[in-house]
């Protein structure tokens, strides 16, 4: 069979991020099963237009928007050839592929964007997305499989009136943790992970290093990821006197991400919103516990309450969540060593089998 994934970006995108890693590890998987397996996706200055990577055929055009009307367009008039199954990717919008194909189409979801349209497109536009999400794309689907990455994102679904019994859960796994030179910083520091952009809320992270300040002068924040909203990170830092404390190190890549997850002695994760929280996994493979919001979604999930990290309700409980695991060196490891075990639960190759086998049922 011919796979169609439609994505608005791929992970050598820049703002590329776990959402991505999970679409092409399905890919892959499907890869290698027989299958044949396109991408279309948004363009960018880091990977040509077309290319085959790992036996996955990327097409990239357009950028982030233009992407839904390009690719709806191409499917439609078939110049990605002949496509058995569409797996269309809703990251908040779907790309309408059910209106351009009479084959089946998968809708894969990571987690519902209520809280982040209000967010990032304040005012009519974010309405209008919402509406899509919500209620007109439920609708257009209906008799579509749904694939979610959480039981948090598929009792989402089940409440914008999406069936339960058409929609499969397939998780996130991990992949084992490159082999690093770093250790643990002797002082304290600990890391957010992820694009910078405003939902993710990386200022509670900032924030919680300058309450914490007075106790932990030599308290360090690495900041991982590139996004749009950097500079207002950067801003932020500033103001509050902590920039050579908030070390803002933009894209790296995937060694130099596993060297600092290595030294933190925790992760924040303050996101809005969370499908999973891939990052969860690669900080526990080097036994860094993470702080996360209950009320994200995934991370319910992907973090045993106090047995691999910790879930909190509020910036202040995560200020204080992230100093007890700085202070208290037997919770931090007791911590560490239940992530590292949670980390080694999920893995790549069974969601990839769990995947292909709703690929092959639907194309059937």
């Amino acid at each position: 069979m011919h796979i169609l994934f439609c994505n608005w970006r791929d992970t050598q995108n820049p703002e590329g991020g776990g959402s991505e890693r999970y679409v092409e590890n399905m890919a892959r998987g499907l890869v290698e099963r027989g299958h044949t397996v396109t991408i279309a996706c948004a363009e960018h200055d880091r990977a040509p237009r077309e290319e085959v990577v790992d036996g996955i055929r990327f097409v990239r055009r357009g950028h982030k928007m233009d992407i839904y009307v390009r690719t709806f367009l191409a499917l439609l008039f078939g110049r990605y050839g002949r496509v058995d199954v569409v797996v269309d990717v809703q990251n908040g919008l779907p790309f309408f592929t059910r209106l351009a194909t009479r084959k089946p189409v998968v809708v894969l979801v990571h987690h519902v964007h209520r809280e982040q349209w209000p967010v990032v497109y304040p005012g009519l536009v974010g309405r209008i997305g919402w509406w899509i999400e919500s209620r007109l794309s439920p609708r257009l689907y209906r008799h579509s499989q749904y694939v979610a990455v959480s039981s948090a994102t598929r009792l989402e679904l089940v409440e914008l009136g999406v069936d339960r019994d058409r929609i499969a859960i397939v998780h996130n796994g991990n992949d084992p943790a490159p082999i690093v030179a770093a250790g643990r910083s002797a002082t304290p520091r600990f890391c957010v992970v992820g694009r910078l952009v405003p939902h993710k809320q990386v200022e509670h992270a900032i924030d919680s290093l300058v309450a914490l300040t007075d106790d932990h002068p030599d308290l360090v924040l690495d900041v991982i990821g590139t996004g749009w909203w950097d500079q207002e990170l950067l801003s932020y830092a500033s103001r509050l006197g902590v920039t050579d404390r908030v070390k803002f190190h933009g894209f790296v890549d995937d060694q130099a991400k596993h060297e600092l997850l290595a030294q933190s002695w925790c992760m924040a994760l303050p996101s809005l919103k969370e499908g999973w929280g891939i990052v969860i996994g690669e900080a526990g493979a080097h036994a860094t516990p993470s702080v996360a919001y209950s009320s994200a979604g995934g991370t319910t999930e992907s973090i045993d309450h106090k047995d691999s990290g910790v879930l909190v309700d509020d910036p202040a409980a995560l200020t204080a969540a992230i100093r007890e695991l700085i202070e208290d060196r037997d919770w931090r490891e007791f911590l560490g060593q239940g992530a590292l075990a949670r980390s080694r639960t999920f893995t790549w190759a069974h969601s990839q089998s769990e995947f292909a086998e709703i690929v092959s049922c639907a194309g059937a």
